[in-house]
């Protein structure tokens, strides 16, 4: 598959090719700084070889096709791309998810980049396919947050969707997050509220809350979004009912995997989980080559 195929594949995934395509170079630059000097040394220039991606675990994958750009951004079209699973299929171990055939120089020269890139991404995607399963049959989704490595957040954030959960916001600027330090700065949640309508009528606003009573004055001057941060799950509960529909609400603050079912089961429409993209775990993906 081309370079500009490939391009718009992540397009139409919700990405911008041009940034994938400079994370790249730049991770390229930062492995290759001149020549690979050990394939250089070991392997024929004209050696050929065929490189097979492996599930090591089950899981969700996420990012092959970002990998299958590594490949070509290094060979050009002297490289194919065969059997390449969908990014959000589900998989077990042994599993294959990708091949690619080419000189066997610049397979092994790609091959720490694609797997870096898809290895992290299908670990976010397989941590946000257990959130969701976790909550299957509740009213609840689960959303990312911000905490995301710096210069990853869309790919982490796409990683997010193929394990079948929505994003949040993608930055500051397209949607108000009122947290704690504004409700401070401002003097309450409805001053801060209201100072965020009127700056920006336009723009979604959720509120923090960390008490029922704060609840309740949001409700009664129309705010429609807010996140309840760091409640017990029997308050929790309870803000559900004084809610009673009027706005959709956000648990968040400390949820761990073990608390995801009683959470969701209080009636909270969405549970937020930052652990989804600053601490996921790597999937164990490999590569095993053959050579021709």
């Amino acid at each position: 598959m081309s370079a500009s195929a490939l391009h718009a594949e992540l397009r139409e995934a919700g990405l911008n090719p041009d940034e994938v395509q400079a994370a790249i170079d730049r991770a390229l630059a930062e492995d290759v700084p001149t020549v690979d000097v050990t394939s250089v040394a070991t392997i024929s220039g004209d050696a050929l070889g065929e490189g097979v991606f492996a599930a090591r675990e089950p899981g969700t994958v996420a990012g092959l096709g970002v990998a299958a750009l590594v490949f070509e951004t290094v060979m050009g079209s002297s490289v194919t791309v065969l059997d390449r699973v969908a990014d959000g299929t589900r998989v077990e171990p042994g599993d294959v998810v990708m091949r690619v055939a080419g000189p066997t120089r610049g397979l092994l020269t790609a091959e720490r980049t694609a797997l870096n890139y898809a290895s992290h991404l299908s670990g976010v995607a397989t941590a946000t396919a257990a959130w969701v399963d976790a909550l299957q049959g509740t009213r609840a989704r689960v959303l990312d947050t911000r905490k995301t490595l710096p210069g990853w957040r869309t790919l982490q954030k796409y990683a997010v969707r193929c394990g079948g959960g929505l994003n949040h916001r993608m930055s500051l600027s397209d949607r108000a997050m009122v947290k704690d330090n504004h409700v401070v700065a401002a003097g309450g949640v409805v001053p801060a509220y209201e100072a965020v309508r009127a700056a920006y009528p336009d723009l979604r606003v959720e509120v923090e809350v960390t008490d029922l009573d704060q609840l309740r004055e949001l409700l009664e001057v129309g705010c429609t979004e807010i996140l309840l941060d760091n409640m017990p799950t029997d308050v929790m509960r309870e803000a559900v009912e004084i809610a009673a529909g009027r706005a959709t609400l956000e648990a968040s603050g400390g949820l761990t995997f073990d608390r995801a079912r009683e959470v969701a089961e209080t009636g909270v429409d969405f549970i937020s989980v930052g652990a989804l993209t600053h601490s996921a775990r790597v999937f164990d993906l490999g590569l095993d080559l053959t050579t021709g």
